[in-house]
């Protein structure tokens, strides 16, 4: 290459066929063009034929080369080889059995370069039953960080790095772990980065299961490797971030991942005398960490296990694994557990507190504190919008809510719109029963501003609450509709992004009235002398009767005006002077105003009153179409024609 490459990919590949071919072949037909991509595919020792397909790749791929090297056990090696060669802005490590999406780079160093990002994800796809992190791609992100976001909750490299931060950093993948060796390469880049950037919008990297169960992340690996790999990232996250909410937002990930998979593993061990020497420092590993700030990030069976194995109880907390496993916990990667039980636990609801009845609920024997089995914030709002209709009336909405895991019988539910940027609230009566909301919300009685909808549900007791809009019916639109009310005030309902939740704007604070009124066209009707046709369009919901008009202002103030009727207004002009055109929207304390311009192909108009020649003529010059109406000067018609003066 004569310059540097934007991209450096790095594929570390080991025994990968026949996926490898795919995945190398995404990275040449990558839409951000050959000539900005380097590629270096190291084989790791493969003995089934991968290094020779690279090879092959290679003999037509300029920008693409290929090192051979013995086996060294797992991906580290390979990808800091990788990175010694590397010559781009920036690295993509990508694994020998996965692959991009067509436009992923060319959309991830855009991101990069425009934001000044130094970490980039991109939006990841399973296939074949692999599971892929979800909770980081909601939307877009521009400019994010590791505790305004959930991007710290994918830790693997497959991700946009700004080379020189890595350089800077010395970032090198840990060939001393055997699993996880990604995760301290990645987190120490996320917290060191200038900005981080998410790219939801596109399907950027698909991780593919492999037939044979071969993805690196579906081995076993035992529980000393994953209590190191606990270990490892619990003191990286307490080395760089101060004790406090900031830390407890990481350590969550760690004490629900890592932690909880270092226990699947732990139960296996064949000797007890080997399990509890290893409970104990699974006890000495989270007493750093595990207070009340981050026990009340973590959900019940969390709190529940760390309780567990701060007492040393491996019996109990042996038997809190094997229900967990009969309900289908796995370690993560792409295996499963078949599930055995019921997939939901029973619920106690008391105090309007939902507990599940873990194992050892309210055991007499152990007291172990309610806390560990109280689930009320991890139960959501399930709702559905039927309908959302805003009209002159005000706006209707029908549908249904319930909570999780609790009947639906006898829940009730409100409507509540709070103000954005206030303290302003407003509660509306609602209709139905177990669940069911019938509601309308007169928008013309609200104080001007974005007024977020949210549905408050009581279950049982359990009061939750949740914005409205993100699930609703076909039927019901995600467009904006914009009414203007008998009062004059215009109230437009829209769904905000990327939740699609609905938000009521009253008084235009974003939605404009004036882009839904325009003129599309302007003739001399037939039906009568002087009379002029305008054609106007008006794409509000709604209007009052009559509001909508077309105007002529005169001479002295004079006035004249036609309704709208059918897209149509017929505005006679007969009476002498010069008339200045306007389309004027008016109901209660509102107007708008919408000028209509000059019409170039519009002629004079010519009749006769009482035997004399009248005339309507457009003027020229005028940004607003302005009629000079007037009798004709006989005289002086014929003097300009005799060419006389």
């Amino acid at each position: 290459m004569s310059s540097a490459p934007d991209v450096t990919v790095i594929v570390a590949a080991y025994n990968a066929m026949p996926y490898v071919t795919g995945s190398v072949t995404s990275v040449l037909r990558q839409s951000l063009g050959a000539g900005h991509i380097e590629l270096i595919a190291v084989d790791d020792g493969s003995t089934d034929g991968t290094g020779e397909e690279l090879d092959r790749l290679a003999a037509g791929a300029p920008g693409m080369q290929v090192i051979h090297q013995p086996n060294s056990g797992g991906p580290a090696g390979p990808r800091n080889l990788g990175l010694e060669r590397a010559t781009g802005r920036y690295v993509f490590f990508l694994d020998a059995d996965d692959r991009l999406g067509p436009e992923a780079l060319e959309r991830m160093v855009a991101a990069a370069d425009e934001n000044g990002s130094d970490v980039v994800l991109g939006r990841i796809v399973g296939e074949g039953g692999r599971r892929a992190p979800r909770s980081m791609f909601g939307r877009n992100q521009p400019r994010t960080d590791v505790f305004a976001s959930r991007v710290y909750w994918t830790l693997n490299p497959m991700k946009l790095f700004r080379r020189e931060l890595v350089e800077r950093l010395g970032l090198r993948f840990d060939t001393g772990l055997s699993i996880g060796e990604d995760q301290p390469f990645t987190a120490t880049a996320y917290l060191e980065a200038a900005a981080i950037s998410v790219v939801a919008d596109h399907d950027c990297l698909y991780w593919v299961a492999r037939e044979d169960g071969n993805n690196i992340t579906a081995q076993p690996h035992g529980t000393r490797m994953r209590m190191d790999l606990f270990r490892r990232m619990t003191q990286l996250v307490a080395e760089r971030v101060e004790p406090g909410p900031r830390r407890d937002v990481l350590m969550h990930r760690h004490f629900a991942v890592e932690l909880r998979d270092a226990v699947l593993q732990w139960c296996r061990e064949p000797h007890r005398d080997v399990q509890t020497k290893l409970l104990a420092e699974l006890g000495d590993l989270i007493a750093p960490y595990y207070g009340e700030g981050l026990a009340a990030r973590l959900p019940a069976v969390v709190r529940l296990r760390c309780h567990l194995i701060q007492r040393g109880l491996l019996d109990e907390l042996l038997t809190l694994v094997r229900w967990e496993l009969d309900r289908g916990a796995a370690s993560y990667g792409i295996t499963t557990v078949a599930a055995t039980a019921d997939d939901e636990e029973e619920l106690l609801v008391e105090d309007g507190r939902a507990y599940a009845r873990y194992p050892y609920f309210r055991d007499s024997t152990l007291n172990i504190p309610d806390d560990c089995y109280d689930i009320t914030s991890e139960l959501r709002v399930r709702h559905e919008v039927a309908s959302a209709a805003l009209g002159l009336g005000g706006l209707r909405l029908t549908g249904h809510a319930s909570v999780d895991r609790i009947p639906a019988a006898g829940t009730t539910a409100g409507l509540v719109l709070r103000r954005r940027g206030t303290g302003d609230e407003r509660r509306f009566p609602v209709h139905g029963t177990d669940g069911a909301f019938d509601v309308t919300v007169d928008g013309a009685s609200l104080p001007a501003g974005l007024w977020d909808i949210s549905l408050t549900v009581d279950a049982a007791g359990v009061a939750k609450e949740a914005r409205l809009g993100s699930r609703r019916a076909e039927s019901v639109t995600t467009g904006t509709t914009t009414v203007v009310t008998a009062q004059g005030t215009a109230v437009a309902l829209y769904t905000t992004k990327p939740y699609g939740n609905l938000t009521l704007d009253v008084g235009e604070t974003r939605h404009r009235v004036l882009p839904h009124v325009g003129v599309e066209g302007v003739a001399w009707a037939p039906a009568g002398p002087a009379t002029l046709a305008v054609n106007v369009r008006c794409t509000l919901a709604g209007w009052p009767t009559g509001a909508l008009t077309v105007r002529a202002e005169g001479p002295d103030g004079a006035e004249l005006a036609a309704p709208v009727d059918g897209g149509t207004a017929l505005l006679p002009l007969a009476e002498a002077g010069e008339w200045r055109i306007t389309v004027r929207l008016a109901a209660g304390d509102g107007e708008w105003t919408v000028p209509v311009p000059r019409r170039p192909g519009l002629g004079t108009a010519r009749w006769k009153r009482r035997g004399l020649p009248w005339y309507a003529k457009p003027l020229a010059g005028r940004d607003v179409l302005t009629l000079r109406v007037g009798r004709v000067d006989v005289w002086k018609a014929v003097r300009g024609r005799l060419g006389l003066r």
